[in-house]
């Protein structure tokens, strides 16, 4: 009798990832959009978030740990198959942003990254429409233009630099947004 593990390993092509760890890296396999994955990713990232009760603080900082967690792992194991491969949306903004050599490979596929880093976005900020919407347009400016420390995280290996990078951005945009709902409030617009 063999094992699920073994009969998976045989049914795949060597060394190609299994199928749960390219679900989990590619974002139930949106990563597999031609353009603007890491965008779409995000976005799942926000549909998660629509989910009754998942953006309490309670429960939404536990699901970033354990999606981080996994993350790393997925990644890497995408990253050492894939290579640096780029769709040509990345590859474009990756030269005009961050035009140095890139040592660590980011496949465009692994968009668990950008589901974390959407979740880091917006945790402890009161659920809203807007703070979604404010949230996600924060955190893929910084994800695209990676402040620093965040070009410095892209570049620790195995996987870390691939969820490190985002955590930076979504730090930043949390931030950032706290602020933008700041400012409305005080405006009275909100």
């Amino acid at each position: 009798m063999t094992s699920l593990h073994e009969h998976e390993s045989a049914s795949r092509e060597p060394g190609k990832p299994a199928f749960l760890t390219r679900l989990i890296a590619t974002g139930f396999f949106v990563g597999y959009i031609p353009w603007a994955s890491g965008t779409f990713g995000s976005i799942v990232g926000c549909l998660f978030l629509l989910i009754p009760g998942l953006w309490d603080p309670r429960y939404l900082p536990l699901l970033t740990l354990l999606g981080f967690a996994a993350g790393v792992v997925t990644g890497r194991r995408i990253a050492l198959y894939e290579g640096n491969r780029l769709n040509t949306l990345a590859a474009k903004t990756k030269a005009l942003f961050q035009p140095q050599e890139h040592t660590v490979p980011d496949p465009s596929i692994v968009v668990i990254d950008e589901i974390v880093g959407m979740w880091i976005s917006c945790m402890f900020i009161s659920p809203s429409l807007i703070g979604l919407v404010v949230a996600l347009f924060f955190f893929r400016l910084f994800d695209v233009v990676k402040p620093p420390p965040a070009q410095r995280a892209e570049n620790i290996p195995n996987g870390w630099g691939i969820m490190l990078d985002d955590v930076v951005a979504g730090v930043y945009a949390n931030v950032a947004t706290r602020g933008i709902l700041w400012g409305l409030a005080a405006l009275r617009i909100l």
